[in-house]
């Protein structure tokens, strides 16, 4: 390009651009300004009107045909520049989240609470939120042992103070010596405390009657919904007809439809049978897979045992036909078991879906994958806020398990006081130990009402705990009379001998 054509880019002709077409070449009539290269016309803007220039010109452009926010006038008549996230611009898989329980009902709640405080007249005297279950927010008062040992964790000075039991201190120095720093303050490792993690490993062999559980399977979850969302994100993946599918039952609890959409993966609904106790039928859940794979990618089924909300308890033999089914339909399993501990009605047994996976025998025991969900918040202990959860995994690929872990250290690790309130939950006091009273006491049942029970329903035996006659703090006893002839005297001894064995194993 010649220096003459060159000169039309110099950069006091870019300065005077800006003041305007007019200031730099003369309109359309075709005169040049003075002095000016007259070759410098071929490379000139397109004509102008005379009371444009080229920022305005620029500016008639649409907003939206230029990406940019489209600028407002302020009250105080200065342009202010529109939002950069907006309702219309933000990610649309949010907008379509639903979570029923912290719904526009809940949000008047709140504001009807405010109302009253304020003085406002109502026909009632106070709001009771029964939307979720949050026992502590409605009176359940904590567990002492619970409290007391975090409250040291906190503030280890106290481990001097005489007033907290000798097992509450050294069950806090145990946490805290398995803390960075002796600190609840630092960071744990991503999959949660390792001593933590093998205090829930061992947890889960005493509930499953000795089914082996490694370690290295436990990953400490900020609550179990935690764990839920991470291993959705695991599974999520294609587009259209290839876009994962995730079988939850109905009704649900809404954090299963809430974190599908925010994935943009497809809910498939199997139904409960309200008719049959909200009972799980399997040919439904033929139906719905079935179904789903004409417009999606079944690829995993969520089971919530005892359900939320329905409050059923599945049979073993109904487990047994779950994991059947999802081998045959190459499904990975996740069971929400977050309720595990409130079983109350007659003839209802919670077994774990890992407990029942172990005993079908090695051709499901090592081929189903399941993940299995536990938390801090519900049953006797009900402290959500603390925010304590465990997943395990069963059967997960290697490379996968290791894609688990690097997405868990995104977040670096889960509350640390939340993980040392799982440690207690799953090792609570024990017989022998100086909070052990009062833990049973407020936790519920009696334990000799507790054994009686089971018994009961294990052996049709009929025995009365020794609390009815009263005994010394610390122990438990039954009463058992015994009339039969000599040869039923041996037999009963022999039941209530083996199912001393069994409960023993299971509880001690």
């Amino acid at each position: 390009m010649s220096a003459a054509r060159m000169q039309v880019l110099s950069s006091r002709n870019v300065r005077l651009l800006s003041r305007g077409r007019n200031e730099v070449f003369a309109g359309r009539s075709g005169a040049q300004r003075p002095g000016g290269d007259p070759r410098t016309r071929s490379l000139t803007c397109p004509p102008l009107s005379s009371s444009s220039s080229p920022g305005r010109a620029l500016s008639s452009l649409s907003a939206t045909r230029r990406g940019l926010p489209k600028e407002k006038m302020s009250e105080n008549g200065i342009m202010s520049r529109a939002k950069v996230l907006t309702i219309d611009t933000m990610n649309p898989t949010v907008k379509k989240v639903e979570y029923a329980v912290r719904g526009p009902i809940v949000q008047r709640a709140v504001e009807l609470e405010r109302e009253l405080s304020e003085g406002m007249k109502k026909p009632f005297a106070e709001v009771i939120k029964a939307n979720i279950g949050d026992a502590h927010a409605m009176g359940q008062q904590p567990i002492t042992f619970f409290r007391q040992v975090l409250a040291l964790c906190s503030y280890p000075e106290l481990l001097s103070d005489s007033t907290f039991p000798e097992d509450a201190k050294s069950r806090a120095c145990r946490i805290l010596q398995s803390c960075g720093g002796n600190s609840m303050g630092s960071y744990s490792a991503s999959q949660g405390i390792d001593s933590v993690r093998q205090d829930v490993a061992r947890y889960i062999e005493r509930r499953d009657g000795g089914v082996a559980c490694d370690p290295d399977n436990i990953y400490l979850t900020t609550g179990a919904s935690d764990g839920i969302v991470t291993m959705l994100k695991l599974l999520v993946c294609g587009e259209g007809t290839t876009r994962t599918g995730v079988m939850i039952p109905i009704p649900q609890y809404p954090l299963y439809s809430a974190a599908l959409a925010e994935l943009g993966a497809v809910q498939i609904d199997y139904f409960l049978n309200e008719e049959k106790c909200w009972s799980l039928d399997i040919t439904e859940l033929q139906r719905a897979v079935n179904e789903a794979r004409q417009y999606c990618n079944p690829r995993a089924l969520c089971i919530i045992n005892p359900g939320n909300p329905t409050g059923q308890v599945q049979s073993r033999q109904c487990i047994e036909d779950v994991i059947r089914f999802a081998a045959k339909e190459r499904l990975f399993l996740m069971a929400d078991e977050v309720y595990q501990d409130n079983v109350y009605a007659e003839g209802c047994q919670f077994h774990s879906f890992k407990k029942v996976l172990f005993e079908m025998g090695p051709e499901y025991a090592e081929t189903v994958e399941l993940a299995s969900f536990h938390s801090t918040s519900k049953c006797y202990m009900g402290e959500c806020g603390f925010r304590g959860g465990y997943m395990e995994i069963i059967n997960m690929d290697n490379e996968v398990k290791d894609q688990l872990t690097k997405l868990l250290s995104v977040r670096l690790c889960p509350p640390v006081p939340g993980q040392a309130l799982m440690d207690l939950v799953v090792n609570p006091p024990q017989p022998g130990e100086p909070s052990y009273g009062s833990f049973i006491k407020e936790k519920g049942q009696q334990p000799d009402m507790f054994y009686c029970m089971k018994m009961l329903e294990e052996t049709g035996i009929c025995l009365v705990p020794g609390s009815g006659f009263g005994q010394k703090d610390g122990t438990y006893h039954f009463r058992m009379t015994i009339l039969p002839p000599t040869d039923k005297l041996k037999i009963l001894l022999n039941k209530v001998k083996e199912f001393h064995q069994r409960f023993t194993q299971q509880y001690s």
